[in-house]
């Protein structure tokens, strides 16, 4: 009976640790995880600290099939292209560690960052450890930065995911803009709405 009880409890922590929601970092928080080394579409291995410019940091949780990623294309390189005009660190990461195999392997990454013309970096997080330590659900979603490493906003890239032609604020954007002129971020979360992340 007691060896039962006992054998049963590693199983039982596991489907606990299962079951408690993740939950993105708040406002104000320091990039989690700045030392972690991730390989770029390049080849390179980067943390988020050597992307981080004195301007501040975008981060993105991306992948390559999301019908949602797909949707956003053009957005996202038109905001990407944006933060990096104004001298921000730019970092689109794919977490779908479960797609790994499949539509999201390195290779496949590799091709759609050309596709696309990323200027900017793609990494890969190797089992979902920097979406696990943002608490990113989604594909696409966003996080800045400050120039202090502090978070200012979370959340989509503009107020309408589904419809390009229907959105009448670009959140993100104006985020970056608020920032860099050093004012308070009029809105600092949004609702991020696209595909689950991919996680083991």
């Amino acid at each position: 009976m007691n060896k039962k009880f006992f054998s049963l409890l590693p199983v039982t922590g596991l489907m606990l640790l299962a079951s408690i929601p993740i939950e993105p970092i708040d406002l104000g928080s320091s990039i989690p995880k700045p030392d972690l080394k991730m390989k770029d579409v390049s080849g390179k291995e980067l943390s988020l600290k050597d992307i981080k410019t004195s301007k501040g940091l975008l981060v993105m949780f991306s992948c390559n099939t999301c019908p949602y990623v797909i949707k956003n294309q053009t957005r996202t390189y038109e905001v990407c292209k944006y933060a990096q005009g104004k001298g921000i660190g730019v970092a689109l990461i794919n977490s779908n560690e479960a797609k790994r195999n499949d539509d999201d392997s390195y290779e496949k990454m590799q091709a759609y960052a050309k596709e696309q013309a990323y200027a900017w970096y793609y990494l890969v997080d190797k089992n979902s450890e920097l979406a696990d330590a943002f608490g990113a659900k989604r594909t696409p979603e966003c996080f800045l930065f400050d120039g202090n490493g502090k978070l200012v906003y979370h959340g989509a890239i503009d107020d309408n995911p589904s419809n390009a032609d229907a959105v009448t604020r670009k959140h993100l954007m104006i985020a970056i803009d608020e920032m860099l002129a050093g004012k308070d971020i009029e809105v600092k979360k949004t609702k991020s709405v696209g595909c689950t992340i991919k996680r083991l």
